[in-house]
């Protein structure tokens, strides 16, 4: 028995319906991860489910005692209350006596008489109403997530207040669980958390993402919603991209066919006295008919298709960093003894936990800050084109078509001019969206302006500050593409985990310690070489340090390092058996997010488990040994 239905649902806002009488069924324990365009309504089916706003026309079939909360995309106000009383209002019964008796508990003076009688009877009401649990609850996520209990919410930052909203759902345990970009500014620490915390979720979720990791990780179906449209499929990513690809296929064969017939009966209207005879007002009301399914026929939206300038030319070394300090304060440096070498084609991702220091260390790299001790040598030829999350460099008063052209109406792509418009028609922009003002966009459509603007400047270093924050999945498989053919340098800054694995030759990783690890590959590689790393003793100095990466690895006498003819052929050998077993796990990880998977037997699950565990060991084992290898070769 499904838990709650929508029947025939109609919501339109423009020419063409967001939802074109949709029907969807959710049943009980299902993660249904919803995907589909920027602007095709996601968010506003989410609404619906809640009932924050009503369909134009339908019905939504559920039971009265059926419990749904929302993670909205817009942050909670940054007002005056504490994070506490924030994530509390997520409560309704219990939150103005949770808070209470959390104000009671927290004064440190005044433990009078009458401070005793409020709190005993504080206390009374809580327990009448079962709100122990929920008390303890409270202080879980609280915990859960890092939040400061007492911190005013107008002192917090985006990412923070992300954390409370994604707090105030939680803590309401609702049977229907909705989730918009749950990902959106939070850290790779707590990603991880909520991944794991939604795998073991009891109850129903649905979420929208772009984080392909979570949904390959968390959906039991996905269901797409494109051109008002539903449409439900297995949870294997891959498995629905190539069902995708053959319904497109099918779909243009549909519609070639209905052009050819409407062709033709409209060939033979224009013969005149045979289409007016009385035994043919049959076929000319069905060519009307013809016309108008045409006419309210909905076409798939054109991929974008980014284009960029061709790196600046230049020397191989791009950026050398040699024992670089930084600090905002002498006994606390953010950036310790850091030394590292870019090279021109370099993608460098940089990854770790809100305020560890990634944003600084990349200022210190591209010469925008100078280090407390250190060197950072630029090649002269350095020229930096800047990605910023938080869209500083856009001038939301002005139009679309301004902020790219800045004066003129032609830019230079590809050494070949090109107008404005026409060139961010390539990023999804109609000519009337380029007229408009940048402040009335969505978030979706100012990060493929910012990725426009970025793209007309001549460079040989792009930097991206979680550059794929509200793009839709279609988007960044544009944009990896792109960067995985651009010539010059790249430096990212994401949480993203599949677009850094997808993307990055090197990972810079700062740990929970405030430690930087610098790393071969991305972001999964360097999570899967921990326990090797663990097991090594601690660079003792900096000039040990700056010998990490198998590139900045001094040559000794090659004799001594050379390898036997049996080294050679295991080294050989070694990247067919890491992907071996990386696509074992990966097999095993898709076979135990399926939906029915702990209806397994515990014995048969033990089995399961255990053989990952094994898998894991060996994949452990074999970078080891290649890195052993690598660095003796070199």
């Amino acid at each position: 028995m499904s838990l709650l239905t929508l029947k025939n649902i109609y919501f339109s806002v423009a020419q063409f319906p967001l939802l074109d009488y949709v029907n969807f069924e959710i049943q009980p324990k299902e993660r249904i991860a919803l995907i589909g365009r920027n602007g095709e309504g996601k968010s506003t089916l989410l609404k619906i489910l809640a009932q924050v706003i009503p369909p134009d026309a339908g019905e939504i079939l559920k039971p009265s005692y059926l419990r749904v909360a929302r993670l909205a995309q817009e942050l909670p106000l940054p007002d005056g209350i504490t994070v506490y009383e924030a994530v509390a209002q997520g409560l309704t019964d219990l939150s103005d006596l949770l808070v209470r008796y959390h104000h009671l508990i927290s004064q440190t003076e005044g433990h009078d008489d009458a401070w005793m009688n409020q709190l005993h009877e504080v206390q009374q009401k809580i327990e009448q109403l079962g709100g122990w649990q929920i008390q303890q609850r409270i202080d879980r996520i609280i915990q859960d997530l890092t939040l400061p209990e007492n911190a005013k919410m107008s002192d917090l930052s985006g990412g923070w207040r992300r954390r409370v909203a994604l707090a105030q759902a939680l803590i309401q345990e609702p049977d229907i669980l909705l989730l918009d970009e749950p990902t959106n500014h939070l850290d790779l620490t707590a990603i991880e958390w909520l991944e794991k915390m939604l795998l073991n979720y009891p109850k129903t979720i649905i979420f929208i993402t772009h984080d392909r990791a979570l949904l390959r990780k968390l959906a039991t179906r996905i269901v797409e919603l494109d051109r008002g449209k539903i449409t439900s499929y297995p949870p294997d990513y891959s498995e629905y991209l190539a069902r995708k690809e053959q319904a497109l296929i099918e779909e243009q064969r549909h519609q070639a066919l209905f052009d050819k017939k409407l062709s033709d009966e409209e060939q033979w209207i224009r013969q005149g006295v045979k289409a007016r005879r009385t035994r043919n007002e049959g076929r000319v009301r069905a060519l009307k008919a013809l016309r108008e399914e045409r006419k309210l026929r909905r076409t798939i939206k054109d991929k974008p298709t980014f284009e960029t300038n061709e790196p600046l030319t230049g020397g191989k070394m791009v950026v050398q960093a040699k024992n670089i300090s930084f600090g905002y304060s002498e006994d606390k440096p953010i950036i310790k003894d850091f030394s590292f070498n870019i090279q021109r084609g370099d993608k460098i991702a940089i990854v770790g936990e809100n305020g560890k220091g990634k944003t600084t260390l990349v200022k210190l790299l591209i010469g925008a800050l100078e280090p407390t001790k250190g060197t950072v040598k630029q090649s002269p030829t350095n020229q930096v084109a800047f990605f910023d999350q938080n869209r500083e460099h856009l001038d939301k008063e002005s139009t679309v078509m301004a902020n790219v052209a800045e004066g003129d109406d032609q830019i230079e792509i590809q050494g070949r001019k090109k107008h404005v418009i026409g060139y961010l028609g390539d990023f999804l922009f109609s000519p009337n969206k380029c007229r408009t003002l940048v402040k009335t966009l969505s978030g979706g459509e100012q990060n493929r302006l910012m990725l426009a603007k970025l793209f007309a400047r001549s460079a040989n270093i792009l930097v991206l500050d979680e550059p794929t924050n509200d793009l839709d999945i279609e988007s960044l498989d544009v944009l990896e593409d792109l960067l995985l053919n651009y010539q010059g340098t790249v430096i990212i800054i994401s949480h993203d985990r599949e677009f850094i694995d997808n993307i990055a030759t090197h990972c810079i990783a700062f740990d929970a310690n405030g430690n930087i690890d610098i790393n071969v590959g991305g972001y999964s590689d360097w999570l899967n070489r921990q326990p090797s790393l663990e097991k090594k003793p601690k660079v003792e100095s900096p000039k040990q340090a700056a010998t990490a990466t198998p590139r900045e690895a001094p040559k000794s006498d090659s004799k001594a390092k050379k390898l036997s003819f049996n080294e050679q052929r295991e080294l050989a050998e070694l990247p067919a058996i890491i992907e071996k077993l990386e696509e074992d796990i990966k097999k095993i990880e898709e076979l135990m997010c399926m939906g029915d998977f702990y209806s397994k037997s515990k014995e048969e699950i033990a089995k399961i488990t255990s053989s990952l565990d094994d898998l894991k060991n060996k994949l452990h084992v074999a970078f080891s040994r290649w890195e052993e290898l690598d660095a003796k070769s070199n």
